[in-house]
């Protein structure tokens, strides 16, 4: 393959983050004026601890800055993690400490109020030190911004003078979107009370746009005050339009619930005399019961959580897949997601490169932080390792799991398979925690245990250096015997998971056995007839 050739099918590619990419290729034909870095922006709101939700913008982000890079033959590019740190405290979210703490402070900037983990100089540096080291932990390639440095430092200050000279017209936008109540007390800009140190929400007269001086009523006094230099903030939607007109950002995604404000916030933009960047809205996340996930609920699975059980690279998976549609994320869809990974790829090497630019993997192999693990293949199924696990038991260690794996991978060594002795680490704890507590061997029915008893039989005689699809052969023709009275091959398969392994689906038997033993699958097998 060669770039030419790269280059002529990422052009046409379908694949989701070179259709976002191409959007950037007709917004600068030319590239960006002066040879500039095109800047992608990804918006964190530090009220909560971050979550997949957080993760998965930078990562879908970056994909899409990536497919710009090979579109454009490697055009510079920046992407800036912004943190919204400056906002007001609105709520307390229910999975912190020090509840009684944080209430004090509601409506006070993130950024000064204490850290109710008592680590870090303020609540605001306790979330943003917790995404940027994950951040770090993957290798994305960002640039950290705080919104509160920036206020504070004076770095928005002339963008600060735009939203001041342009006050009544994004007024003119922002009223007609609020309801009666709202628009009485709505002002673009949110001035912090000298008194209470809280971000205010009442109405600001602009005195003088250049110096920044507004006046408002402070609990009860009517002040005049300069709103640079941290003195202020701006309602949420101004606030985002003022940041892609200061840093000039060409791109940003965002979730299903801000579809309005990338609307409104692009109108505002342009009263600004600036250009709204290109984007993508994306669905969102559902937990296990339908509901949307929440920072400020806790009812997801964290980044932590997820990569417990299954591995980096199948978080990068479901992450990449389908964006515009909306997906459930709890634990157990893990194990698929695993499994579907290592199938991507490896069928990478062998696609012509129209196939390759449309697998997953492609994409996650060019992103920061996936790198690749011990080649393109895994030796034995994530799917296969849990049931290996489940039959083990909950008391399971993996030097008893590799112990079995000798029996079915050549060589086997964990310092040989590293990308596979991981996933023993995670197969233990998802057996653990979510599989022991639910299996269960039923007694088999008359014909089941007579189709047992042959299965006895036919392995007794294959001895222990069966292969895979030996076994595999000898399981299929007991099922398609008549004399045991299966109707088909799923309910012999089925009868073979219930009472060997407990479980209602499982592995490609003849996989297990050559994995688990053949004498040990007999004593499973007489433990059922007994």
């Amino acid at each position: 393959m060669t770039d030419t050739d790269l280059h002529s099918a990422a052009q046409v590619s379908k694949a989701w983050p070179f259709e976002e990419a191409r959007k950037l290729l007709k917004r600068y034909p030319d590239g960006k004026p002066g040879g500039t870095a095109v800047l992608f922006e990804t918006g964190y709101g530090p009220s909560g601890l971050p979550h997949i939700g957080t993760f998965q913008e930078v990562l879908r982000t970056t994909l899409v800055r990536r497919a710009y890079e090979t579109l454009t033959g490697g055009a510079p590019t920046r992407l800036v993690a912004f943190s919204d740190d400056m906002d007001g405290l609105r709520k307390v979210p229910d999975n912190l400490p020090n509840q009684g703490l944080l209430t004090a402070y509601l409506g006070h900037p993130l950024s000064r109020i204490p850290d109710p983990f008592g680590k870090y100089e303020s609540f605001a540096h306790h979330n943003n030190a917790i995404l940027r080291e994950f951040l770090d932990r993957f290798g994305f390639d960002y640039e950290f911004v705080s919104s509160s440095d920036r206020y504070n430092a004076g770095g928005f200050d002339d963008a600060l003078r735009g939203v001041l000279r342009n006050f009544q017209a994004i007024m003119d936008i922002m009223l007609p979107t609020l309801r009666e109540e709202r628009r009485q007390t709505y002002s673009p800009v949110l001035p912090v009370s000298p008194k209470t140190h809280q971000v205010l929400q009442v109405p600001v007269e602009v005195i003088d746009a250049e110096a920044g001086i507004v006046r408002f009523e402070d609990h009860g006094d009517t002040v005049e005050s300069c709103i640079f230099g941290g003195q202020a903030k701006l309602q949420w939607k101004v606030d985002w339009a003022m940041r892609w007109v200061a840093l000039g950002v060409d791109y940003e995604m965002c979730g299903k619930d801000l579809t309005d404000s990338v609307r409104e916030s692009g109108r505002i933009t342009r009263a600004l005399g600036g250009r709204p960047p290109e984007g993508m809205i994306y669905e969102l996340f559902l937990d296990e019961e339908g509901q949307k996930i929440s920072k400020s609920k806790g009812n997801g699975l964290t980044i932590d959580q997820w990569l417990s059980y299954g591995s980096e690279e199948s978080l990068g998976l479901f992450l990449f897949r389908e964006p515009k549609s909306a997906k459930s994320l709890h634990a157990g869809i893990i194990p698929k997601n695993v499994d579907e990974y290592w199938q991507f790829r490896e069928k990478l090497a062998s696609q012509p490169i129209e196939q390759q630019l449309g697998n997953p993997v492609w994409h996650q192999l060019r992103a920061n932080g996936y790198h690749g693990g011990d080649g393109d293949k895994l030796p034995v199924t994530f799917s296969l390792l849990l049931n290996l696990v489940g039959v083990l038991g909950a008391g399971a260690t993996r030097e008893q799991v590799w112990s079995y794996l000798a029996n079915y991978v050549p060589d086997a060594d964990p310092a040989q398979y590293p990308a596979l002795d991981g996933l023993v680490d995670k197969a233990l704890a998802y057996n653990r925690d979510f599989v022991a507590p639910t299996l269960h061997r039923r007694k088999p029915a008359a014909n089941e245990a007579e189709a047992l008893a042959a299965l006895d039989a036919e392995l007794e005689k294959a001895g222990a250096d069966a292969s895979a699809e030996d076994l595999q052969t000898m399981v299929y023709e007991i099922g398609k015997n008549p004399d045991f009275g299966f109707e088909n091959l799923r309910d012999w398969f089925k009868a073979l998971y219930e009472t060997l392994l407990g479980s209602g689906q499982g592995p490609r038997m003849g996989s297990f056995i050559a994995l688990y033993g053949v004498a040990n699958t007999r004593l499973l097998i007489a433990e059922a007839l007994a």
